[in-house]
């Protein structure tokens, strides 16, 4: 199995729709409270928006012609002001690998492509944002050296 990993471009829309799906359909059977169902969660005007944007990048891995996995990423600068230090991050949006595909390591080549790519641009870390009901995510993020750095807590209010 040979997993290359590019660049995605604007006729990778339509194969990488099911994947939208299938990360849309995971916040919104955690979090229907936050999420709506939408068998378009990300539309091709706002897709070919993000690959002209020098600063978000998408990446897509490939088994032969099937896209198999991507990953939504964007750049951020972090202002200096009077309590934190000035620093540029690379901000995780979207990571997803196809069901069907998992646990062959896509997911992990995917992440050091990330990590190298950083790394190219001089970013100080990579971030991003996962629910605590996804424990598979949270053990496969661990798995390849992340650690959590802060925690987002809520109280509902009927």
């Amino acid at each position: 199995m040979d997993i290359c990993i590019r660049e995605a471009i604007k006729s990778d829309y339509n194969s990488l729709l099911p994947l939208f799906r299938q990360v849309h359909e995971l916040h919104v059977y955690e979090r229907p409270d936050l999420y709506k169902e939408n068998s378009t969660p990300v539309g091709q005007e706002f897709f070919e928006s993000q690959i002209s944007d020098a600063r978000q990048h998408i990446f897509v891995a490939t088994i032969g012609n099937e896209i198999v996995g991507f990953v939504v990423m964007k750049e951020e600068d972090i202002i200096e002001n009077s309590f934190v230090n000035a620093r540029k991050i690379l901000f995780i949006n979207s990571l997803c690998v196809a069901e069907t595909q998992r646990k062959k390591g896509i997911g992990k080549r995917l992440m050091h492509y990330v990590f190298e790519f950083g790394k190219s641009l001089n970013i100080e870390s990579v971030e991003l944002g996962v629910t605590e009901k996804n424990t598979s995510a949270i053990k496969f993020y661990e798995s390849i050296g992340m650690a959590t750095k802060s925690r987002k807590m809520e109280i509902i209010l009927d």
